[in-house]
């Protein structure tokens, strides 16, 4: 007997109809066994990373012999999910990070949906990167702050000589947003300081590999905020593991930890405790499976900021906690890499990013294509993320993917429409015959685009992305 006709379902074809003649209809996949990964965020390759492995299985051999619980954790960490491993894990961290305090949740995203949906409070602002990632736009919309308001991309500074095109609406630096809540309605609040502002920014972002100029960012909101009521936020998910001595993020590497309020560090990338170290091992301890799947990350704060999310954060507050396993792939991790065990893997990221980068670049120099086929920013990559613009980036993929190399084709919403790419991402675990591979893979299907009508649509590579 078949089911009967949802009205409902009918309504969400047609939305889904709608987005699939425009090309953008979204879809799982799987990643085919034996494909070369130039597509993860697992950057530091910990996942696959012999040591590591070892340590983590024997730790939860360790785990199952002491009779510790590895399945489940027993409920919220306000009820019976904490342990003394989560809160010495935390320590652990912040001391690492130079931090007073942190507070661990269960992903990247619970941890910028707790922070933003609960501290600012009415009357506040929050001023962010046009380009911040979705958790925090999805925890602005929580937040009981009064305004929100975004600066145009990696834009700090107010640029006194040029004037804003007539026809398009251009976003302010984020020198001109911090004036500008000062001269509006409400004004004197932000410049006597009885109201906050917060200011949100990536260490890295995700779909450009840009580093935020975080230097001067603080610069900014301590000049244009003399009374210390200017609050900034660092998303670290893609610098952590990377950047700054062992690893240790940005925001170390430019010694910012006492001006930088709050940041929010994500183990689901380089870290490799999600999709990576704790999805993919699978191991038989008293005849039971393991698969803890958490995407994990940390607040690192105060004290005081710490007890508060504690007593508000929702993302925290009505989840159950992590597992055992969860919290000792993140220890184990972390062990590898402020033992100094990690340095290797970060000097050979580096090395193999930039000659990833300047086989692509001279191959643009020797094909010379139009601009909206293929185009390579030639400034040195700042992170291992290379974003390679095309007004085809399906067909691109595709024919990486039919050579053995797994990249991925970003299009609209994701990025604007206009500034389309496939995303490189090296892997310490990458090696130069790999990326020699993966750049015969573009030539062969450039040379083919040549050889086809081209129907060029309108590209703009300088297009900001968003997520």
């Amino acid at each position: 007997m078949s089911p009967k006709p949802d009205k409902l379902d009918h309504v969400l074809a047609q939305h889904l109809e709608r987005r699939r003649a425009r090309g953008l209809l979204r879809k799982l996949t799987t990643v085919p066994a034996g494909m070369i990964d130039f597509s993860s965020n697992a950057y530091l390759s910990l996942s696959t990373h012999a040591p590591v492995r070892t340590a983590f299985l024997a730790a939860l051999q360790g785990l199952a012999t002491t009779g510790s619980p590895l399945l489940g954790s027993g409920g919220s960490r306000l009820l019976d999910g904490n342990s003394p491993q989560a809160e010495s894990l935390e320590d652990k961290i912040a001391e690492f990070h130079n931090a007073p305090a942190g507070l661990l949740f269960n992903s990247a995203m619970d941890a910028n949906l707790g922070l933003f949906g609960c501290v600012p409070q009415p009357g506040d602002a929050i001023v962010y990167d046009e380009l911040i990632h979705a958790s925090v736009h999805d925890g602005m919309r929580l937040s009981r702050a009064g305004r929100k308001i975004p600066f145009a991309h990696n834009c700090v500074w107010t640029c006194k000589e040029s004037s804003k095109p007539q026809d398009q609406e251009m976003l302010d630096s984020l020198e001109g947003v911090l004036q500008g809540l000062q001269s509006g309605d409400g004004g004197q609040q932000f410049t006597s300081g009885k109201r906050n502002v917060f200011i949100a920014v990536e260490g890295v972002y995700s779909m450009d590999g840009d580093v935020v100029p975080l230097t001067e960012a603080v610069k900014c909101v301590e000049e244009n905020l003399p009374q210390r009521n200017g609050y900034i936020i660092v998303d670290e998910a893609h610098s952590v593991g990377v950047f700054g001595q062992k690893g240790q993020g940005l925001t170390c590497q430019l010694g910012l930890e006492e001006r930088v309020w709050a940041r929010v560090m994500g183990f689901g990338k380089a870290m490799s405790c999600s999709g990576g170290m704790c999805h993919y091992f699978i191991v038989t301890i008293t005849q039971m499976m393991l698969t803890p799947s958490s995407m994990s990350g940390i607040v690192l704060c105060s004290k005081t900021t710490r007890s508060y999310l504690i007593n508000y954060a929702r993302s925290l507050i009505y989840t159950t906690a992590m597992t055992i396993p969860s919290l000792t792939a993140i220890q184990v991790t972390y062990n590898f890499i402020m033992s100094g065990q990690a340095e290797p893997l970060l000097r050979h990221l580096r090395q193999i990013t930039l000659q990833t980068h300047k086989l692509l670049v001279d191959l643009c120099l020797r094909l010379s294509p139009p601009k909206h086929v293929l185009y390579i920013n030639t400034a040195e990559p700042k992170s291992p993320i290379i974003p390679v613009f095309t007004s085809h980036p399906r067909s691109l993929a595709q024919q990486c993917q039919r050579q053995g190399f797994m990249v991925r084709p970003i299009v609209a919403p994701t990025v604007p429409k206009g500034s389309e790419r496939i995303r490189v991402c090296l892997h310490a675990g990458n090696t130069l015959e790999q990326v020699k591979g993966l750049v015969e893979a573009v030539e062969t299907w450039m040379i083919a685009q040549s050889l086809e009508p081209v129907h060029p649509v309108r590209h703009s590579p300088l297009q900001k992305s968003k997520l």
